[in-house]
């Protein structure tokens, strides 16, 4: 077996592990970047927990259909840049706002995500989409919020109470 083959070999097992491990692969079509902006693309993607890599489609491809899925097949042509995440929507959510920044050098193409197939149009969607960590905010906030409220309540009734008793005490006293 030739050392060409045995590296390809290696890098289709790397993508297939960095499949299982993520919740969400993004596929998007890069045009024209330049370093700069490559560099500054991974440094965010970095930042947020997910990675940013260009593979060759036919390596994707190969990985993908060893997994037993084949919806890529066709969005895996001409240039093809990768995003994984830990999550469904940091992956998404970073590429679409680069798209929008850069229109013209960036075009989503499709996803990953919970083993499933998602068109671009998807992609878009679970961008809008809140993360998990975001909607566990908002749940507890809306649950702490009744909490907040009757201890405010509470501290009303106590409130009155030492008002009623000073006003007393005052009365009996002068």
């Amino acid at each position: 077996m030739s050392a060409n083959l045995e590296a390809k070999k290696l890098i289709v097992d790397e993508i297939k592990q960095k499949i299982a491990d993520s919740k969400s692969v993004v596929f998007v079509d890069y045009k024209g970047l330049t370093v700069a902006e490559v560099s500054e693309l991974r440094n965010k993607f970095r930042a947020a927990g997910a990675e940013y890599k260009v593979y060759k489609n036919t390596l994707l491809r190969k990985a993908f259909n060893e997994l037993g899925v084949t919806a890529f097949d066709e969005a895996l042509n001409g240039p093809t840049a990768t995003a994984f995440s830990k999550d469904e929507v940091t992956a998404a959510k970073l590429l679409v706002e680069a798209a929008k920044a850069m229109p013209e050098k960036i075009v989503t193409k499709c996803a990953y995500v919970d083993n499933a197939y998602v068109d671009a149009n998807g992609v878009t969607a679970l961008a809008s989409m809140p993360s998990r960590e975001e909607l566990i905010a908002k749940m507890l906030g809306s649950m702490q919020a009744p909490l907040a409220n009757f201890a405010g309540v509470l501290t009303q009734l106590l409130r009155g109470v030492v008002v009623a008793l000073n006003a007393i005490a005052e009365k009996k006293g002068a």
